[in-house]
C-alpha cells in the first residue's frame, strides 16, 4: 500500500544521474555496463533535452527519489513508444509505487500522441516477478526471440495498446 505522499515530476535534474544508478543498482538484476547505460539515457536527456528522444517520470516519496521510468517515441513509427526502463528502489517495492509510475508514464506517452507501448525484458527464470508485472498490468507477450541475450536468455518483448 502505497502512501498518500508519493508524487510524480518529469523534469529531469542533475541529481538524477545518481538517483537512477543507486535504484537499478539496488535490483540486484542489472550488471555494470547496464547500470551505465540507465545512467547514460540521463546524462543524454540533460545534454540534448527533448532532441534526445528520453523522457522519464520520476516518483518521490519524502523528498527521495524511489523509483523511475524512461521511456520515447520509436524513431520511423506513427505512435509507438519503448519503455526502455522502469525501476523502483529495492527499499520501497511491493508497496504499489510501480504500478502507479506505469500508470503515469502511460498516460504521459498517450498524451505525447503514443498509442502502442513496447516494453523489452529477459526470459531468465530471475525476471520471472517482471514479465509477471507487466501481464498483471495489461501488456501481452508479443514475441519471443530465442537465445537473444546468450544461451538460454531469451528476449520477450511485450506490448500494450493505449
Amino acid at each position: 500500500m502505497i502512501k498518500s505522499d508519493l508524487k510524480f515530476r518529469s523534469e529531469t535534474t542533475r541529481f538524477d544521474e545518481a538517483h537512477v544508478r543507486e535504484i537499478v543498482a539496488s535490483s540486484g538484476f542489472f550488471n555494470k555496463d547496464e547500470i551505465l547505460v540507465a545512467v547514460e539515457l540521463v546524462s543524454e536527456r540533460l545534454q540534448k533535452g527533448v532532441e534526445s528522444g528520453y523522457h522519464f517520470v520520476f516518483s518521490e516519496m519524502n523528498n527521495r527519489t524511489v523509483a523511475y521510468a524512461c521511456f520515447g517515441p520509436i524513431p520511423g513509427t506513427q505512435s509507438s513508444f519503448d519503455l526502455y526502463w522502469i525501476a523502483v528502489h529495492e527499499k520501497y517495492r511491493s508497496m504499489g509505487i510501480g504500478k502507479k509510475l506505469l500508470v503515469h508514464a502511460e498516460s504521459t506517452m498517450r498524451e505525447m500522441g503514443g498509442s502502442r507501448i513496447y516494453i523489452e525484458t529477459s526470459s531468465r527464470e530471475q525476471y520471472e516477478p517482471t514479465r509477471a508485472f507487466y501481464l498483471n498490468n495489461g501488456y501481452s507477450l508479443e514475441a519471443l526471440i530465442r537465445d537473444f541475450y546468450a544461451p538460454g536468455d531469451s528476449k520477450c518483448i511485450y506490448l500494450k495498446v493505449i
